[in-house]
Parts: C-alpha cells; structure tokens; sequence
C-alpha cells in the first residue's frame, strides 16, 4: 500500500498541474497558508475529512486520486510525426498546446490572446486526443509529456520554428533586462561536446522548473521569456567556399 506522504506528493503535484496555489487552496479550505504549507510538509498530518475537501478542490473523487498512484508513468518524450503535424496544422491549436507546455491555464490563454472560450476548449479536447494532456473538469488539465520532452529535430513543429520562428526571434535586440545573446566559437573533442549538450539540457530542464516555481507570482509581475539552445557543428554557408 502507498505511504501517506506518497499520496501527499500526488496531491502536491496534482495541485501544480490544475494551477492551484497553496494560498488558493487556503482560500478554497478556509484556512491560513501556513496551515496548509504545515499540512503538506513532512511529517505534515491530513486528516480523511480534509483530503475529502481537497479532492472537491481538484474536481476529481478519493478513489480516483489513490487509483492512480497505481498507474506507472505514462509521460511521453516525444510525439509522433503525425501528431506534430496536427499541432502545427492549426495556428490556433499550436498556440493552445505552447501554452500548455508552459502550463498555463485556460483563464490566462483566453485573457492573452484573441481566442473564445469555444476554441481554447475544442483545442484543449484535441490536444488530449493526441495525448499531449489529460484533460479534466473545468478544462483543467495535466500534461503527458516528460520534462525532458523534445519536438523531432527534422519533424514539422521545428521545421515550422526554422521558417517562421527564426527569423522573428533573431531579429530582436537582445538588451532588455534578463536578456542575453551570445555566439562562441570553438574546437572541442566529441567527447566534451557531448559533456556539453548534456549540460545545456540541464539548463533547460531549470529553467523549466524555475518557470513552475514562478507560477505562484501575481501576472503583473511574471513576464515571458523564451530559451532557445543549439550546439552543432557546423561551418557558416558564407564561408564554405573559403575553406580548404
């Protein structure tokens, strides 16, 4: 039988995937923050009578949330090629399944962008018909892709990046505050690169996870930042006919 502490993780990471803050559910419960942080640490008790009131919060029943602590891990590290071509086929679908990926909600995509409410729902059940989320009442939803996640190199979402992304991207300046851009040169051994490109994945695995710890931060004071990684080798098309 799963520990208690094991179902308080559940709960915690089912709270993190419906947007739930621990002061929305101190709201939801009647209860002080520092309560419901003290409930949910180790060692922290929740009596039945509460996990009961927490399950109304997620929308979902007892049973439902301990019959999943006996399913294994479904979460996806990559799509099909079929799949991304549906996600990219539609611009609104695609912009629905970026911000899921960035694990917004579906009041924040509605309140950015010019999409109903109609839409967003229809591409919300989509996308959990080609197994991007889980999609649950009240168009809450819990995503089906690993953090370690990536679109096919030569697949058609970063086809669509390289053709009409790139160049949008690029052509900014790079100064604001928290901005960067930099190109370095230079010659590694095969081994170092792939040392490298192991340690830039762990860059975009914390900016990841920095991006869920922000989610607690009121909007005005979140604003959006995209990573774009590369390491190839490669030499600059310009330059080839100059090379020996």
């Amino acid at each position: 039988m799963a520990s208690t502490q094991t179902l308080i993780e559940l709960i915690k990471s089912e709270l993190r995937s419906a947007g739930i803050s621990y002061a929305d559910l101190a709201r939801e419960l009647d209860l002080s923050e520092s309560s419901i942080k003290r409930m949910f640490a180790s060692g922290g008790e929740m009596p039945l009578s509460r996990l009961d009131e927490i399950c109304r919060v997620l929308h979902c029943d007892f049973a439902e949330l301990t019959a999943k602590l006996a399913q294994p891990a479904t979460e996806r590290l990559e799509l099909t090629l079929e799949q991304e071509r549906a996600v990219v086929a539609d611009p609104k679908l695609l912009l629905v399944a970026i911000c899921c990926l960035s694990q917004w909600s579906f009041e924040q995509i509605i309140a950015a962008y010019r999409v109903t409410e109609a839409e967003t729902t229809a591409a919300l059940v989509q996308l959990d018909r080609l197994g991007v989320i889980e999609l649950r009442p009240g168009n809450r939803y819990k995503l089906r892709l690993a953090k370690t996640f990536r679109w096919h190199a030569q697949g058609p979402v970063m086809q669509f990046f390289r053709e009409d992304v790139v160049q949008d991207y690029f052509s900014g300046g790079f100064d604001g505050d928290g901005e960067l851009l930099m190109l370095v040169h230079g010659q590694l051994g095969r081994p170092m690169a792939r040392e490298l490109a192991v340690r830039l994945q762990r860059v975009a695995e914390d900016f990841a996870r920095q991006h869920m710890a922000e989610q607690k931060l009121p909007d005005e004071e979140k604003h959006g930042f995209t990573l774009v990684l590369g390491l190839r080798h490669w030499l600059f098309e310009r330059f080839r006919y100059l090379q020996r």
